[in-house]
This record gives C-alpha cells, sequence and structure tokens, in this order.
C-alpha cells in the first residue's frame, strides 16, 4: 500500500493499527486522497487472512475535526458546471455518486467481514465519528478535551455517511433526533450513557484495549446487520412510534419555523430510513444529502459559517508584517458587568487579569462574577473546584492604576458616558507602558474622539464585546483614524486567545452590528404604532429567521437606553435623523410609565417573580391604529425585518465602516442572529440578487418610506449584474 496519510503495522497477533497523521495538516481531515488510502487499507485488511481485525487512531492531539468542507463546496460547484457542459441528468447523476462515495466507503468498512475499533483521544466530529459508528468497537480516551459529535446541521447539512442512520439505530429515536438537530459535542460519559461509544479508558490504554476486544472475540458484524436485530424504540408505525413522530414534527416546527432544510431532512431520512434495512436507509440519506447539498441555505450557511468564520478566526484581517504577540497579562477597568465578563473569559483562557474599579469593594464584586460562572459550571460537572480556584487566582481585584503597568493591553469598559470615560483613560494612559496597547469597550461613542484622551492615538482601538460576554462569539474590533498595524494586531490576538471570532470595522455611530440592531428594533417599534399586534411583531420576527423577536430584544437592551440613543441621535443630528413614532412610542414607555426593560420588571413585557414573561396588556393603549391580523401581509412583515437590517449592512459597506464582505456575514450571524439560513445580511442580498433586492426596497419604500431606499450603490451593483462579494473581495484581493 503507499499511504501517505496514515500509517499501517500488524501485531504479532495479528492486529492491524491504522494511525491516522496527515503531516501537512494540524488536524485530520477527510479529503478524497484520505478516503482513498483508506479504501486500500480496507481491502488489505479484508483480503489478508493473517489479519484478525484493524484499529483505526489518530496521531495527532484531536482524532478528527471531520470532512474537509471546501471539498462539498467544489462538489457542488462541479454539479453547477456539469449541468451547463453534460445536461441536468448526467451532471445530478455524477453529483448524487460524488456525494454518497463516503458512505458507501464507510459501509464497505462496516461489512468488509473482519472488526474494526476507533480509538478516539480530542475532537471525533462529523464525518470522523460517522467512521467511528462505522466501525463494530469505539472506544474513548477519559480525558475532558474528549467530544464526538455530528455538528453538520450547524452549517446547513446533515451526517450524510450515515450518521443519521447509525445513531438512530443505537439509541431511542427522540434522543437521536434531539442530537442530531442540536448538532452538539458531546463529552465521552455522556457518549457512553448514550449508547454512542462502548467504552471509556485513560488515552495511554486506547490501542492496547481495542486490540483487546479484536483478540477476545470482537464480532465483525453491526447490530443492525444482525438477524435479531431490533430498533430501540421499535418500529414507526408502533404505538410508540406514533407517540414521537407527531410530537418531533411539532418540535422541529416550533424551533426551526421551517426555515432550516436540513433540519426537515433528519426528520425524513430518519423517519424512512428505520422502516427499511440499512443498505437501503444509506441510499435514501444520500438521495437527501445530495438535495441539501445542492441548496442555496447550505451554500450560504458553509460560506458564512465555515469557509468565511474559518478564515477570521485564522487572522485573514491581522497586519501581515507585525509579530504575533504573546498576551500574558491584561486590565480591565471598571468591573460592572462587562468588565467583569471580560475579566472572565480572559482569566479563563489562561491570561493574567487586573480588574480595576473605584474602591476595592466594587471591584471584589466584579471578580465575584467570575465566581458565581465557575460555580455554575462545577456544579455541571463542567470543571471542578481546582479549576475554579486556578482561574480566580488569575484576577486580582484592585482600586490601584498603578497595577496596570505590567499589562500588554488594557480595556476600558466603565458607564458609556464621554466625559467618565474621558477621565479614565487619561488616568490609565498615565500608568501604563509605553508599549501597552489602549482599548475602549465602548458600544457606541466614536473611538477616534476617545484616542484623543489617550495621548497615544496610534496604541488606541475599540474592542467591542456582546452581552453575555461569556457566550457570544462575535467581537468588534473598532479603528480609529490613528489606530497602527501593531495596535490591531494585538487586538486581533486577544481576541484569538479567548477563542472569538473577531470582524474589523471602521469608525463610526454605533460600527456595524449595532447600527443593524437599531433599525431591527426601530422596524418592531414602528410596527407597532401602526397597529400591528405586538404578539405578531414578535412571532413574525422569529418567522423571519432572527432568535428573538424586536420587543424582546428591546426589553434585554434596556428601553431607557434606546430613549437615550434616540435623544442623542437627535441632538447630534437634527430631528430628521430619528422617526417621532417611534420617539413617541419610547417617551411613552420610559417616561410616561417607567418602563425601563427586564431589569426593572417592565417593559414591552411584563416580568413577574415567579412565571413566564407576557406582553404588557397596556401596549393597546399606546397606538391609535388596530389593524385586523387577518389583513396583515406576513410575508411583507418578514421582509421589512430582513430587508431593513440587510440595507444598513450595504450602507456601511458603501461607507468604508465594513470593508470585508464576510465579516459583514459573520458579524451579523454571531453578532445579532441575523437570519443563519441566509448566510448574513450581505448574502441576504448577494443570494436574492442585487436588482431583486432593489426592487424590493423600492417596493416597501413606497409602503413604508425612505428608510427603505435603495443605496446608490446597489443601485449600480443592480445594473451591472454585479454582487457584494464579487466587488468588493476583488478589490481587497488586488489591494
Amino acid at each position: 500500500m503507499n499511504l501517505t496519510h496514515f500509517s499501517f503495522s500488524v501485531d504479532e497477533a495479528g492486529l492491524a493499527l491504522l494511525t491516522w497523521d496527515m503531516k501537512d495538516r494540524s488536524m485530520n481531515v477527510i479529503t478524497q486522497s484520505v478516503m482513498a488510502e483508506l479504501d486500500q487499507v480496507i481491502d488489505h485488511v479484508a483480503s489478508e487472512a493473517s489479519i484478525k481485525g484493524c484499529v483505526i487512531t489518530s496521531g495527532k492531539a484531536q482524532f478528527s475535526g471531520g470532512a474537509d468542507i471546501t471539498m462539498l463546496e467544489a462538489s457542488a460547484r462541479l454539479y453547477a458546471t456539469m449541468v451547463r457542459s453534460d445536461g441536468k441528468d448526467k451532471a445530478m447523476q455524477a453529483f448524487f455518486d460524488s456525494s454518497r462515495s463516503l458512505s458507501l466507503l464507510y459501509r464497505k468498512l462496516e461489512t468488509s467481514g473482519k472488526p474494526w475499533v476507533a480509538a478516539i483521544h480530542g475532537l471525533c466530529l462529523g464525518g470522523a465519528f460517522e467512521l467511528a459508528l462505522a466501525c463494530h468497537y469505539r472506544i474513548v480516551s477519559d480525558s475532558d478535551t474528549t467530544r464526538v459529535g455530528l455538528p453538520e446541521i450547524k452549517i446547513g447539512l446533515f451526517p450524510g455517511a450515515g450518521g443519521t442512520q447509525r445513531v438512530a439505530r443505537l439509541m431511542q429515536t427522540g434522543d437521536a433526533l434531539q442530537m442530531l438537530l442540536k448538532g452538539e459535542q458531546i463529552r465521552a460519559p455522556q457518549a457512553k450513557a448514550m449508547g454512542l461509544v462502548h467504552e471509556i479508558a485513560p488515552q495511554v490504554e486506547l490501542v492496547a484495549r481495542a486490540k483487546a476486544w479484536i483478540a477476545n472475540g470482537g464480532s465483525a458484524v453491526a447490530p443492525w446487520d444482525a438477524r435479531d436485530y431490533r430498533a430501540p424504540s421499535g418500529k414507526v408505525f408502533s404505538a410508540t412510534g406514533m407517540m414521537i413522530w407527531p410530537a418531533a414534527n411539532a418540535i422541529y416546527r416550533r424551533e426551526t419555523l421551517d426555515n432550516y432544510p436540513a433540519a426537515r431532512a433528519i426528520l425524513k431520512v430518519v423517519f424512512d430510513g428505520l422502516q427499511v434495512p440499512m443498505d437501503l436507509a444509506l441510499r435514501i440519506e444520500s438521495r437527501w444529502f445530495a438535495k441539501i447539498l445542492r441548496s442555496p441555505e447550505a451554500a450560504a450557511m458553509i460560506r458564512s459559517l465555515f469557509v468565511s468564520m474559518g478564515e477570521l478566526n485564522k487572522g485573514t484581517r491581522r497586519p501581515k508584517d507585525i509579530a504575533p504577540t504573546a498576551l500574558k497579562k491584561i486590565g480591565i477597568v471598571g468591573a460592572g458587568f462587562m468588565g467583569a465578563s471580560i475579566a472572565y473569559v480572559s482569566a479563563n483562557s489562561g491570561l493574567d487579569v487586573v480588574l480595576i474599579d473605584r474602591d476595592q469593594e466594587v471591584a471584589e464584586r466584579g471578580k465575584a462574577l467570575s465566581h458565581k460562572l465557575m460555580t455554575s459550571q462545577v456544579m455541571k460537572g463542567r470543571a471542578s473546584t481546582a479549576d475554579r480556584d486556578a482561574l480566580l487566582s488569575r484576577i486580582m481585584a484592585t482600586s490601584d492604576y498603578a497595577a496596570l503597568s505590567d499589562c500588554d493591553l488594557v480595556i476600558e469598559a466603565v458607564f458609556e458616558d464621554r466625559a467618565i470615560k474621558a477621565e479614565v483613560l487619561k488616568n490609565i494612559a498615565a500608568h501604563v507602558g509605553p508599549n501597552t496597547v489602549l482599548a475602549s469597550n465602548t458600544s457606541t461613542l466614536p473611538i477616534t474622539s476617545l484616542a484623543d484622551n489617550t495621548g497615544r492615538p496610534m496604541d488606541f482601538l475599540g474592542i467591542h464585546f456582546f452581552s453575555p460576554v461569556e457566550r457570544m462569539l462575535l467581537v468588534e474590533v473598532i479603528l480609529g483614524k490613528q489606530t497602527g498595524d501593531r495596535a490591531l494586531a494585538v487586538a486581533l490576538d486577544f481576541v484569538r486567545a479567548l477563542r472569538k471570532t473577531p470582524i474589523v470595522v471602521n469608525d463610526t455611530r454605533g460600527f456595524y452590528a449595532n447600527r443593524c440592531v437599531m433599525n431591527y428594533l426601530r422596524e418592531g417599534h414602528l410596527m407597532l404604532m401602526e397597529g400591528v399586534p405586538p404578539a405578531m411583531i414578535e412571532t413574525v420576527a422569529r418567522m423571519s429567521g432572527m432568535p428573538v423577536g424586536p420587543l424582546s430584544l428591546n426589553d434585554e437592551v434596556a428601553l431607557d437606553l434606546a430613549w437615550k440613543i434616540v435623544q442623542a441621535t437627535k441632538a447630534d443630528l437634527g430631528a430628521d435623523a430619528i422617526d417621532p413614532s417611534q420617539e413617541k412610542l419610547l417617551d411613552a414607555l420610559v417616561n410616561q410609565h417607567g418602563r425601563f426593560g427586564r431589569k426593572n420588571g417592565k417593559g414591552f413585557y411584563d416580568y413577574p417573580e415567579k412565571g413566564n414573561k407576557t406582553l404588557w396588556p397596556g401596549l393597546v393603549d399606546l397606538t391609535a391604529h388596530k389593524l385586523d391580523p387577518d389583513t396583515i401581509n406576513i410575508a411583507q412583515l418578514k421582509q421589512r425585518f430582513l430587508v431593513v437590517q440587510a440595507l444598513e449592512a450595504a450602507r456601511t459597506m458603501e461607507e468604508g465602516v465594513v470593508t470585508d464582505p464576510r465579516e459583514a456575514d459573520v458579524g451579523s450571524i454571531l453578532g445579532f442572529g441575523f437570519a443563519p439560513f441566509t448566510g448574513g445580511t450581505i448574502s441576504y442580498i448577494d443570494g436574492m440578487g442585487a436588482a431583486q433586492f432593489v426592487a424590493l426596497c423600492d417596493e416597501l419604500a413606497a409602503l413604508y418610506g425612505p428608510r427603505f431606499a435603495p443605496t446608490a450603490g446597489l443601485r449600480d451593483m443592480a445594473a451591472k449584474g454585479e454582487s457584494f462579494y464579487g466587488r468588493f473581495l476583488s478589490k481587497r484581493a488586488a489591494a
């Protein structure tokens, strides 16, 4: 055998060991060449009488992250090319054959007549875990870094190499559907309890135990190929089955609102597959996989949430001529909720943190948030008390600015007040070394003007976290007019150390994410004032793909903050810059009724001490108009929610605030949950086509006003048949 990605050996007892270790990759991934080599090994193991069975393991710290998604992208592009050259029928047959090649390979292994064991340490996800599921026995290490799972749903796909069929035959149907539809990474103890793996062992014993299972007569027949096999939940058409499937369909619709074809396909392939023999079930899975792989939703989500996100995480926007920064200690001034949360994620990533506030008591209160968050992790079994103590030891709470002297980076995170921030930034600048980079976590105030308070604008920028910091993956890095490359490099190195995704934007009011979000909130406000029932506003927003309705979101952000932003905009830009209907609504809620949002238990919703929130009945008295719900165009409401955000994203690109469509898309999904199935704000426009988007904007502008008017740049793209990705990425490549 000619192997490049694997090493193969057979011991004296006839037990083979296949070690996966791709020399040119930091992590093993499934490629065409990997598949070709594995095919050789399967044939060799099956044909050599002296070989009793084979163990497959990894030579790297992680087993494998799964398939190279760009390989799937390429097959979709090849299909489009073949349609033009060979016709749709031939193209579809070739695409189907290609898309199911991995499934056939794994089935070949499973039915080879020799037992195979997967010995897993570290991550084993996607197509790699499907390989493990095709093996006859699975042993995982007891390390906390070991995770298994099928996360394909997160990028608009579903497991297409047998994963849906094997998982559904290993566990109760409801549990299998939940696993496939959530796409979560599963720790070793949970995986064993779920029946996904057979054994947990120390890493050093994995291979020995795997070989021992083969030597002790391990079966080469998968459970579902045995004559007496019965599915864990019994037959689909049975009393048990009829308790599962109606509920599963209802839950699917509640959670996805039918926006994700891959989720619907999972229900279909499991439902159909459990009724037929395994080989036919795999063919059913493959047919649906080929269909979903060609869907616009999958193409958009793969591009934004895998390819683009991966490029941003690897530092595509980082200045190439600046050496990597080995960050050791950071400072955070402001121990309120945001500052304390930044301290937690920083310490959790191994950094030493100086957490400063006006006195020791307030600083200690900020540190206590880390204790609370870590205690929650301990209670869930995700951390030990030793982990908590180690993290807390990395945070020094103090009121003494002198403690910042040896910090590599200091972030100001005090209240959103220009005068307070100015004073704090001057104090920081007076106590840090000449190489320290300074940053503000402001979400609204222009970075360029704040830089004046530091005396060193080249070393200053914005690092805008989103709440809750420990859960939100996005960080907005904002460049002032004089921010230097070294400051940007340090900021991006910091974000990478936190394992979050950065986007780089230029300075403007509201930056990128908040500009789009404020438009989303305003549209909900205006719908309410038009007479759209509030419950319909919230429901239709979720139907459009947003994770939460605008009224709920505004309650979380705080209504008094929205009022202050409207008033600040009016003062800075004039009365024409705000909508009087929105101002009237917020004035009534905040100033007349004292409703500030969740923080005081009263906003668009009421928040009782016990029980669920409910829409405030008094909302009906705030609007002069009442529309009949049966006469409202639901499709148009959904369009308004998405178009108003996408249009603002287009403006930020034309203004040079965002310079890369990848950042606009990834930032919109991770930062404010813009309908992920669209691929993000810019992909929403490109997917529709500039001409069609402009026509839709014109239609909405005629009905609802100039906020929907398309920009000059959009009209130009529509006339030229261009796209944002074609226009802006070509500019970046040329630069």
